[in-house]
């Protein structure tokens, strides 16, 4: 890289050098999808070529920084005098344009402390370290535990009610439990953070050749049927004396499960051929309840509907614990619409008929509820 370009690009900014940057030529990003810099420090990309590079270089910023952020476009020129530039500050979106004399250098600004996964990794260290907080250094895996099951259902909770402020929260608090239990690792010297990303990073390349590698699969059935013989063959390679189904974990919800056993199965065609089977199994499920003859029958006859009803739920590519939870949400504001409207009358729910409980449900279905 030539530095000489570089000091004059910041002597065209006038500005000096920051004492972090990270510099990147343009032809960088050409196959890229995600910025290779942290974007809490300041970032020089030199070398853009074309428009279309600009507008590639464009397009991979923006999955970090925002809309609207200002960078500095720098056009040098040479001169009988040596090298003479011009910059122009605008927004990252408007980037591209036919005015452009390339080759072209941007400068990216930082977006400021706190932005970088270094910068979260340090502050959760810092919460470990000698001058970080009781609380933290005294947790351990199994303390932990509760809390990461704990973020994991507020986060489902915020997608359920697609409230992208609570998603946004709840992510953050779940990757928090992520990183520390990451970093009580690194600590007991059992592995760190980075194995846990290399691990996970070559999985998904290994698992998708489609993608990474010359293998051609045929649409989504394909791609999942390649991913349980991909499995199967790591499984062999590791000597594991584990069969399809031992993955999925103990501790999932039952509908969750369910759905995943059963996915996991038919993906090596131990499935029904037609989804009318399923129907009939449903039905003759029904039956069985039906004719049950003692507690024990029934609860083993209810759990087989559930377990076809799941199965009923995958062959519609509806997600069953989803489902669920939907019915359940809206449950609960049918029925606080009918507290309520109780209330609003003076009337006690336990002192009302059936009937008179039913027109208010009813009211709320009407209302969209």
């Amino acid at each position: 890289m030539d530095f000489s370009h570089i000091a004059s690009v910041f002597e065209t900014l006038r500005l000096d050098p920051p004492s972090k940057l990270t510099l990147l030529e343009g032809a960088e990003f050409t196959l890229r999808h995600y910025p290779p810099t942290p974007p809490d420090v300041d970032t020089l990309i030199v070398g853009i070529e074309s428009a279309e590079m600009a507008a590639q270089v464009k397009e991979v910023l923006l999955a970090v920084y925002p809309h609207e952020f200002d960078v500095w476009k720098v056009e040098l020129f040479d001169t009988a005098q040596g090298k003479s530039g011009k910059k122009k500050e605008e927004r990252l979106t408007d980037f591209v344009g036919a005015e452009i004399s390339y080759p072209v250098s941007l400068y990216v600004p930082s977006l400021g402390e706190g932005t970088s996964f270094e910068a979260f990794a340090e502050i959760t260290a810092h919460l470990r370290a000698p001058d970080g907080c009781p609380w933290d250094k005294e947790q351990t895996h199994q303390t932990l535990r509760k809390h990461l099951l704990e973020e994991s259902y507020e986060t489902l909770s915020a997608i359920d009610a697609n409230d992208v402020d609570g998603m946004r929260e709840e992510f953050g608090d779940l990757l928090l439990q992520i990183v520390l239990n990451s970093y009580i690792a690194h600590q007991d010297r059992e592995f760190n953070f980075t194995d846990v990303v290399k691990h996970i990073y070559d999985k998904i390349v290994r698992r998708h050749p489609h993608v990474f590698g010359d293998v051609t699969l045929d649409g989504v059935d394909g791609v999942l049927q390649n991913w349980e013989k991909l499995k199967e063959k790591e499984r062999g390679a590791q000597k594991e004396n584990k069969g399809i189904l031992d993955g999925v974990p103990a501790a999932l919800p039952a509908l969750n499960q369910a759905q995943e056993y059963q996915e996991r199965a038919a993906r090596v065609g131990f499935d029904w051929r037609e989804i009318e089977d399923v129907l009939d199994k449903v039905c003759e499920e029904i039956e069985e309840i039906k004719s049950a003859e003692n507690p024990e029958q029934v609860k083993a006859e209810l759990g087989d509907l559930f377990f076809v009803l799941v199965n009923l739920a995958r062959w519609r590519e509806v997600d069953a614990e989803s489902a669920l939870r939907e019915a359940n949400i809206k449950f609960k504001k049918r029925f606080a619409y009918v507290e309520k409207s109780a209330k609003d009358r003076g009337r006690n729910l336990s002192d009302m008929t059936l009937e008179e409980m039913d027109a208010f449900w009813n009211e709320a279905k009407g209302l969209g509820m």
